[in-house]
């Protein structure tokens, strides 16, 4: 058995990993929901820990409907947001939309622009440069507006903290609708409108939309003020549904109904430049939210990270299938030497780091360099974060200051943290997990010093250790073909609603395992009287020598069908392995 926050000691080279079981503790809600939709009491269990406890809410859940979207009205400033867009349609004012240089920034001001092109010739676009402006509003970006006779700026992804930039564009005539997800500060800056649930006074039923989703429900708003088809802005939901892959937004109640009919639309109508860039890929159906994560976004990042975020939007903007397909593969020599830089300086970032400091228990991870690429240095925050396990901020040089990513563990409000730093930071915003900053490089060593005191005194021991969340203990003679299809229909996957993980005990080889490249392990399991199931532990090849047969052992794993040359069959795709009564548990 399992016990709840055991350790899984599974290798003196491998970070210890805690396996956390979740406990039921509806169990009558469980029993009936098995009932009623007549699946396996386990999958029951899932949906009642994930707040799904009627038959009601689970038909929700498993049917998704477009019904599910919220009304757009329903956030605050949004009749104001209509009502200035209105003039200034009206007037044949010039407007500018205003996005970030990631992937939900991109995507916002391709969603925004292709659908105000729809009714106002009197439209730009506008991505700041993330090596000279930095992230947000920018003064540069304020007086090009004003150059170009430009009247009314609409931002998405940003400006909800851009008080100064704003209070700026006021005194040059220039109005600013904001679009933004972040948490704001503790006075809005001076907008005509503001859009954002995040803001104490907004009554929008969900908070965690993505920036592109605030984009998308100002469409919405747009077409129901106007009495207009659903389908000018439904033809969006493939870039809604990139950005909240690509944002790691909990993909929940809105957020969920999106990214379901998005990736509809992704793997059956996408839009020119998507398609273009799904085919540059070599993949071009069948595309999950793991897809999207893993294959679709780090391509449109790259523009932003190693050129400017303007080819991105250049591309998702495209209408011709040429010129698309020419524009995905500039993008695609970009994310090549994305890779090269990542590559490189994580290496560097590593030579840094006193291992002792790790041994000795130290809490937190900042490394600074003058020369590292300003663009990666986020994915390599996020690489030294998943080495070593702890709230890691990697800094640059940039414009006479030093900027930098900051990454955090699951359970940590790194935050929190910068807040207790405000005084010594120039700039900084995000969230939770990750987030952006700038300081004077006088500050450095007092910085790390106070960050690392805070992180000291508020994360606990257990956050510090890799957690191995599990859903269910099952055996195997309970996986079968609908068993796995209705795990597919809990999908899409992600942040709040994870593929299940299960547990099994006294498993035993049905053959050797061997290595598949050089960090993945190939290998058929068994338990008494199952049947026989080929399985994949990705980074687990050093378990080649350690599982022997006759020897049983426990696996973590989730349940997946792998489609090759047209075949589909059904595999565990194992996260962890622990050798019984050789290891605590």
């Amino acid at each position: 058995m399992i016990y709840l926050q055991s350790v899984a000691k599974i290798h003196k080279n491998q970070m210890e990993k805690r396996w956390v079981q979740a406990l039921n503790s509806n169990k009558e809600a469980t029993d009936l929901l098995a009932q009623q939709l007549n699946i396996d009491r386990s999958l029951a269990e899932i949906l009642v820990q994930r707040g799904i406890t009627t038959f009601d809410e689970a038909k929700d859940f498993f049917r998704p409907q477009r019904s599910q979207l919220h009304d757009p009205f329903l956030m605050k400033d949004m009749d104001k947001a209509i009502s200035r867009i209105d003039e200034a349609i009206h007037t044949a004012e010039k407007i500018l939309i205003y996005g970030d240089y990631d992937v939900d920034g991109t995507t916002s001001v391709a969603l925004a622009f292709s659908f105000f092109r729809q009714f106002s010739r009197h439209l730009e676009y506008y991505i700041p440069d993330r090596h000279k402006e930095g992230y947000g509003i920018s003064t540069a970006g304020i007086d090009y507006a004003k150059s170009k006779g430009i009247t009314l700026i609409i931002a998405l992804d940003c400006g909800i903290k851009s008080n100064d930039k704003i209070a700026y564009a006021n005194e040059l005539g220039i109005d600013f609708i904001i679009c933004d997800h972040h948490l704001p500060g503790e006075e809005l800056p001076a907008a005509v409108a503001i859009l954002d649930p995040k803001r104490a006074d907004c009554p929008y039923p969900f908070k965690e939309l993505a920036g592109c989703g605030i984009g998308f429900k100002l469409a919405q708003a747009y077409c129901f003020a106007h009495q207009l088809p659903d389908d000018l802005y439904e033809q969006y939901l493939d870039l809604v549904m990139v950005s909240i892959a690509a944002d790691i937004v909990p993909i929940i109640d809105e957020n969920r109904t999106l990214a379901y009919f998005g990736l509809q639309k992704l793997n059956t109508k996408p839009c020119t430049g998507l398609k273009a860039l799904m085919d540059s890929c070599g993949k071009n159906k069948d595309f999950t939210i793991t897809d999207v994560v893993f294959t679709l976004a780090p391509r449109i990042n790259a523009a932003g990270r190693m050129d400017h975020g303007n080819q991105a939007v250049k591309m998702l903007l495209c209408t011709e299938d040429n010129l698309a397909a020419e524009q995905s593969l500039f993008i695609n020599l970009q994310n090549t030497d994305r890779k090269a830089s990542d590559q490189n300086i994580t290496a560097e970032a590593l030579a840094l780091i006193d291992e002792s400091e790790v041994l000795i228990g130290k809490k937190t991870t900042v490394v600074y360099n003058e020369n590292w690429n300003k663009g990666v240095i986020g994915i390599v925050a996020s690489r030294l974060t998943e080495k070593y396990y702890r709230p890691t901020i990697v800094l640059t040089h940039s414009n006479g200051l030093l900027t930098g990513s900051a990454r955090s563990v699951p359970g940590y409000d790194l935050y929190e943290a910068l807040l207790g730093c405000a005084d010594l930071l120039e700039q900084f915003g995000g969230h939770k997990f990750a987030a952006g900053l700038t300081m004077k490089h006088e500050n450095i060593e007092a910085f790390s010093e106070r960050f690392e005191n805070i992180v000291g005194a508020t994360i606990t021991d257990d956050l510090l250790c890799p957690e191995i969340h599990i859903d269910s203990e099952i055996s195997f003679t309970q996986i079968d073909g609908k068993f796995q299809r209705i795990i597919a229909q809990m999908a899409p996957f992600g942040p709040m609603n994870p593929a299940p993980v299960f547990v099994s005990t006294d498993v035993m080889l049905a053959g050797r395992p061997y290595v598949v490249g050089t960090k993945h392990l190939k290998l058929n399991v068994k338990q008494q009287n199952s049947a026989i199931f080929e399985a994949i532990g990705f980074g687990l090849a050093e378990f080649e020598n350690l599982l022997q047969p006759n020897v049983l052992f426990s696996v973590c794993y989730t349940v997946e069908e792998n489609i090759w040359k047209e075949q589909r069959r059904l595999q565990l795709n194992i996260k962890a392995i622990k050798i019984q009564n050789q290891y605590d548990k």
